[in-house]
Formats: structure tokens, sequence, C-alpha cells
């Protein structure tokens, strides 16, 4: 098949349940599992001493707008929100108003008349906000005609990501619909991956195995070098308009994302040759890393039983570029972990729970920094140890 074919519904491998969801005409959660968010909010409020909230993105980013509302960012939006009334949404641009009010559950949707920051003060005012919180994302400008309007304002962006690190099962299901778009990437590489291809054509071929199905970008990264002269030990955020050629190694990051749910798949590949000692040695012990990580998470595992057992890097003489951990589902959330030999700042204080949701992606290199590999994926805290979100096979992939 070629990767211009769209590609056919069994590749997702999606059981019914989750294929129902698919095929609604807009994808929605469960009003429980709306007014579970709203409750869990107005507690977080509560708890702050916060009796108005703002909940902001902008440019396409702002988890919460779509976690609260079910309606994903675009290019602004601002929710006024508190304990006693509906919601307000102030939206720019007016071209999105329509389909926000069609979708923003429980809801009342404005255009913005881009002054939504303007429009958002007056409606804190009408409802009496004495203390204000912020979260998500919001510029300098619009925070000092807030600040000018309100003395008291609390920035409850780090108590949001904490709540979003434990997911529903209905949003686990979601991401399981991310992660088999994911995973439809990779089966796509596997089969149409050949020397003569440049990156750009790798990234036509990652996007063309999800987008039939209403899956989007969130990224995919890939590295291409020789295996016998490498020059590049983690994956490119942007691609070159380089070559595929015979004994390169191509390695890649995938996130095909279901609205705000994607799932995060990482794998290597060697182009028409077997991967030279160098890069088998790499592999190895990146697989042996995530299999080391992964028998250590269960509710309760500490940060420092992961990074204690990621040290099979260090001792074998590697080290790591990429983080080796980091939460996922929604955002990109603590846990955000290194290794020995490569930090990733104080460790956290906190224990993994069930339905956590991480991703584990040992990027291991060669200490030139010259050569690497990336494996691992997305996996759920279960009540006893972990499950994988990704049905993509492991293994150092050769193609030809």
């Amino acid at each position: 098949m070629s990767r211009r074919e769209p590609a056919d519904s069994a590749q997702l491998e999606l059981d019914p349940r989750l294929q129902a969801i698919l095929d609604q005409p807009f994808p929605r959660f469960s009003e429980a599992e709306m007014r579970r968010r709203r409750e869990a909010l107005v507690a977080l409020m509560r708890q702050h001493e916060i009796d108005q909230l703002l909940v902001c993105g902008e440019q396409r980013a702002g988890t919460g707008i779509s976690w609260l509302t079910g309606w994903v960012t675009t290019n602004e939006q601002i929710i006024v929100f508190d304990a006693r009334e509906r919601p307000r949404m102030y939206v720019e641009w007016v071209n999105h108003v329509p389909l926000a009010r069609q979708l923003a559950w429980e809801c009342d949707v404005e255009w913005g008349e881009h002054r939504g920051v303007d429009k958002a003060i007056a409606e804190l005012r009408r409802r009496g906000a004495k203390r204000v919180g912020v979260m998500g994302v919001f510029n300098f400008g619009k925070y000092r005609k807030l600040a000018a309007a309100f003395a008291d304002i609390v920035d409850l962006n780090p108590a949001y990501s904490r709540l979003r690190l434990t997911k529903s099962e209905e949003e686990i299901d979601w991401l399981r619909i991310g992660a088999a778009f994911s995973d439809a990437s990779i089966s796509a590489l596997h089969r149409e991956l050949r020397p003569g291809l440049n990156e750009r054509e790798l990234g036509d071929i990652a996007e063309r195995a999800y987008v039939p199905f209403g899956g989007t970008t969130f990224i995919h990264y890939f590295g291409v070098t020789q295996m016998a002269s490498p020059d590049c030990f983690i994956p490119r955020q942007h691609p070159m308009n380089r070559v595929v050629r015979a004994g390169d190694c191509v390695f890649t990051e995938i996130t095909g994302v279901f609205w705000d749910y994607g799932g995060q798949v990482l794998r290597t590949f060697a182009v028409g040759a077997e991967p030279t000692p160098l890069y088998r040695d790499l592999f190895d012990t990146a697989e042996a890393a995530y299999d080391a990580v992964t028998s250590v998470m269960r509710p309760g595992c500490t940060m420092e039983e992961i990074v204690e057992a990621a040290s099979v890097i260090e001792a074998r003489g590697f080290t790591i570029c990429d983080d080796l951990v980091h939460g996922f589902g929604g955002g990109y959330f603590q846990p955000i972990l290194g290794t020995r030999s490569r930090p990733a700042g104080p460790l956290p204080d906190i224990v993994l729970a069930e339905n956590m949701t991480v991703v584990i992606q040992p990027n291991v290199i060669d200490r030139a920094h010259t050569a690497g590999v990336q494996v691992g994926e997305l996996v759920r805290v279960t009540a006893d140890g972990c499950e994988s979100l990704h049905r993509a096979p492991r293994g150092f992939f050769r193609v030809d």
C-alpha cells in the first residue's frame, strides 16, 4: 500500500468500545466525567481560597480549556469560572464561535471581539470577584490588565498540573486512541521507510497513518545518521532535507493526538544494514533501562527508585540527552526525570499512584554525543505495576 492511500481501520487495532468513541460525529466525554472535572476544580479553588478563576489558552496551547469544556484551544480562549454560575468563555476568532457553542459543555460562549481580557475583567467584576485564580497560558499584556483590576491574583497552574497527573478511566480510553494513532505511524514507517526518502517524507508517512481517522500531529521527530560515522544523537525537532541512505540509523519520537489526548512511542530502525556494535550496545542498554524502570513502577514508587533503576545506563558506560521519564496526557507534566549522569533538576516530591500516565523513553547516547537511540512509550500505572498503552512491537528493526 502506498503511503498516499488512506490506511484501513484495522491498522488502528481499536477495541469496539474505543472505536465507538472515534465514530462519534464529535467525540465527547460523558456528563458524569465533565461534572467530575468541574467539581475537582471547585475543590481546588476552595483549597486556595479563590472565588473566581480564569482558565486561559492561546495559539493552540492551554489544555485546561478542553479539559473543562471539550473545546480545544485555537487562537485565544478565556473562561470565567466559579462554583455558582455557568462558565462564560470568550473566543477568538469570530468564525470559531459557532462550533465552540456546539462543543463547549454547559458553557456560555461569546466572541471576544479582540478584547477578550477586558470582557473577562468586566464579567469578574459583575460576579463580585475578590481573589482571582489564573490557570493556563496568559500573556504579559493581558496579565497587566488583570493585575491593574484585581490586587489578589493566584497562579493555579502548579495545582492544576498536580490535578491532571491522575487520569480517569474515560481519559485513559482517549489516550489509548491517541496511542493507536501513534502506533499506526510506527507501522507505516516499518512498511515504507527505505533509502532515497528524505526526513520531510518521513513526516508525511507518519501523519498519513492517522490523519484519515481524525488524528492530528503533536510531534514527529526524526534523527537520521550513518551508523559507521554518526553525527546525530537525539531526534531533531525540525526535519532536514537529508536523504536516508543504506547504513543509516533512523530513530523517532511520535505523538499522534486524539483531540488533546496523545500517545507517545519511540522506536529505532536500521536501514539496509545490521546495527553496528556501538548501535547494538546503545539499543540493548536502552531496552534494559526501559525494562528496569517498568519493573519498579507501581503505586507508591518513589522518584529515587526510578532513577536507581535506570542506572544500568551509566553502568554500561553511556548517558542520556532526552528526559528519561515524563508525565503525559493533557500536557507534559511532572514527574520529569533524568538519570544520575544527566539529572533533570531536583527530584519532584511525587510518588506514583494508580492511573498516572507517564512516558518512559531512554534516549541512550554515547559519552561523545555522536550516536543515540530512542525506545519507549506511554504507560499507565496500575494497581500492582504498569501497563503500556501501545501495541507497536519493540525491537531494533531492520528495513531495506
